[in-house]
């Protein structure tokens, strides 16, 4: 298993985090990769608690929470490097990326359980009172509580203004009433961050975002099967109660929430592009190297040298993108929106041509049932739509553009 050395992005890193990533790659390759892929969604929900008690036991989990909210820290034998602080949102966004790298080159699996503990804790750290961040967060770092975030619906997806799911006051708290769809960790989480409408006439001005416990009392859960094995689902919820701490910031900023952690985020969906194209990439130079076809290796081709140039050209090109939004973000830069969907966006397409050309590559061999190219092929699709599609990608790009265009001179 290879991953990309962290030297030719050290210009973005941070003293600390060169032996974090050498510790991830370690982990993941001693931890990780050794467990059998799922043959099912069933083994992939067992699985992914698996998972997760091994990175929260290990302290990788501590990772995807602000420092303060860490809790107590693993044996010194066991911390995978020493903890620095992070500007921004308190969350070390580069150590997450270069974890991502490591576990998406490894397992997508164990890489989409560390993600949702990201993507399910940060509206927490960002809008969550003291007391909700004291109960959740730890267990969070502690990879004890098991996350996820439910924005999506069968009506709205790239559009979060068209969420219908409703929280209606009821008493000291709200009712909550809906349908989430393609929820990652659907059924086995242990909290979900959720999003509904509290003003519907408002559009997105009237989402808020709550807190709701996996346990609640109304709220079910159906699931949903993707080609790669994977936890996911659909949340039902029939009159779902919560009280109002359950609230993330006040009612109608759940879509300033949702679109600021999109915003800090989409540079790890990058990473695990990057750690998968780079899988792709070891697998495909391995092959080059050892395959014999018409007398010669097929490294010495001149056609699968071009694939292969272009395959490592464009992994580091991803990287470096990636890695430049993630610093922006942990500089406490006030708007990461271009940077960001820049990386996402490329990563992801650039990942999943990398991917494509190591299959080609491997002919036969490559989509075989089992084989790690063809494992990658079907688990790298969905990172081209998963916290913003491509295409949204391409219009916030244009839009951030159009916004911080200087005015054209007078003729």
């Amino acid at each position: 298993m290879m991953i990309p050395d962290p030297e030719p992005v050290r210009a973005f890193l941070a003293e600390h985090h060169p032996g974090l990533a050498a510790d991830a790659v370690r982990f993941a390759g001693e931890t990780i990769a050794p467990l059998p892929p799922a043959a099912d969604d069933d083994g992939a929900r067992r699985q992914a608690r698996e998972i997760l008690g091994l990175l929260g036991d290990a302290g990788w989990c501590r990772w995807t929470v602000p420092a303060e909210w860490r809790g107590a820290p693993p044996a010194a034998s066991d911390a995978p490097a020493a903890d620095a602080p992070a500007a921004g949102t308190g969350i070390d966004l580069r150590a997450c990326c270069l974890i991502r790298e490591a576990l998406a080159a490894a397992s997508p699996l164990a890489d989409a359980v560390f993600a949702l503990q990201c993507l399910g804790s940060a509206p927490i750290a960002l809008a969550g009172d003291d007391a909700l961040r004291r109960r959740l967060l730890p267990e969070v770092a502690a990879g004890r509580a098991m996350a996820a975030f439910a924005l999506t619906e069968p009506e709205a997806g790239s559009d979060p203004a068209a969420v219908a799911t409703r929280a209606r006051p009821d008493g000291d708290g709200y009712r909550l009433d809906g349908a989430k769809h393609l929820i990652s960790n659907a059924g086995i989480a242990d909290f979900y961050t959720l999003f509904a409408t509290t003003d519907p006439e408002a559009g997105g001005r009237g989402l808020t975002a709550f807190v709701i416990p996996g346990d609640a009392a109304g709220l079910t859960f159906r699931p949903q099967v993707l080609s790669e094995p994977h936890p996911l689902g659909e949340i039902l919820l029939e009159g779902v109660r919560v009280p109002a701490s359950a609230r993330l910031g006040a009612e109608g900023e759940g879509l300033k929430i949702a679109l600021a952690t999109l915003d800090r985020l989409r540079a790890t969906v990058a990473a695990a592009a990057c750690g998968m194209a780079a899988r792709a990439l070891a697998e495909a130079l391995g092959h080059a190297r050892t395959r014999k076809q018409f007398g010669r290796p097929l490294g010495e081709h001149q056609l699968v040298q071009a694939k292969l140039a272009r395959m490592a050209t464009e992994l580091t090109a991803a990287r470096l993108l990636t890695y430049r939004a993630a610093a922006a973000a942990d500089g406490g830069a006030a708007r990461v929106t271009l940077p960001a969907a820049m990386a996402k966006l490329y990563a992801t397409e650039a990942a999943q041509r990398v991917v494509d050309d190591a299959v080609q590559l491997l002919g036969g061999r490559g989509v075989l049932a089992g084989a790690v190219t063809d494992r990658l092929y079907r688990a790298v699709r969905a990172l081209r739509i998963y916290e913003g599609t491509s295409e949204i990608q391409h219009l916030v790009i244009a839009r951030e553009l159009l916004r911080d265009a200087a005015p054209e001179p007078p003729r």
